[in-house]
């Protein structure tokens, strides 16, 4: 196991950081940096040209919410990737608001999920659309939430996903499908319902 020491290295930091050690949180920065860059990059991909937002910015922002929050604390790097994910969704979601309220106005739209796959095209009413139903699966399944929020925002594999969760490889995919399918329907029914 190669990278167990830096794995452990990391997981120690993590949790000093998240118990407010900012010698911690610093020395943390550089050991995720590039994963987070990577997270990062990942979602300004989806984003339609035109978006304000960089990269860089996103990662400081999550990175200071991340390490700056009184009730952090990861238990592993998997755990604190998951809540990067999580808090570069929260900050796309706030920006998107921002852009709405500069509209003033404008129905929702129905998000284009093209054969279900999960799109966070800019326009920022799709956005908010996309994160009031992720919510929503929250409280319906919060499993399947999870797995939505590993498998897209986090970017991880079925097997990483399962390996995560505890669950076979199956029940990933299967609740990626279902999750998915739930999702756009959830979402389309939001579209249609604006006046």
């Amino acid at each position: 196991m190669p990278h167990e020491p830096s794995e452990t290295r990391t997981t120690l930091l993590l949790r000093e950081a998240a118990a407010g050690n900012r010698e911690a949180a610093e020395d943390l920065m550089p050991l995720v940096y590039d994963e987070l860059r990577k997270l990062a990059a990942a979602w300004m991909a989806r984003l339609a040209p035109g978006h304000t937002l960089q990269p860089t910015a996103l990662v400081h922002e999550a990175y200071a919410r991340l390490v700056g929050s009184a009730d952090a604390h990861w238990e592993s790097r998997r755990h604190f990737f998951f809540a990067a994910a999580r808090a570069m969704q929260h900050i796309l979601v706030e920006h998107a608001r921002k852009r709405m309220a500069l509209k003033r106005g404008g129905g929702a739209r129905q998000v284009d999920l093209a054969d279900c796959e999960l799109s966070v095209d800019a326009p920022p009413e799709e956005i908010l659309a996309l994160d009031k139903a992720l919510d929503k699966l929250k409280d319906t399944n919060p499993r399947m939430h999870t797995v939505v929020m590993l498998r897209y925002f986090a970017g991880l594999p079925v097997q990483e996903t399962a390996q995560a969760l505890g669950v076979n490889d199956s029940t990933v995919a299967r609740d990626w499908r279902v999750a998915r399918a739930w999702l756009f329907r959830e979402i389309a029914g939001e579209g249609g319902a604006s006046s």
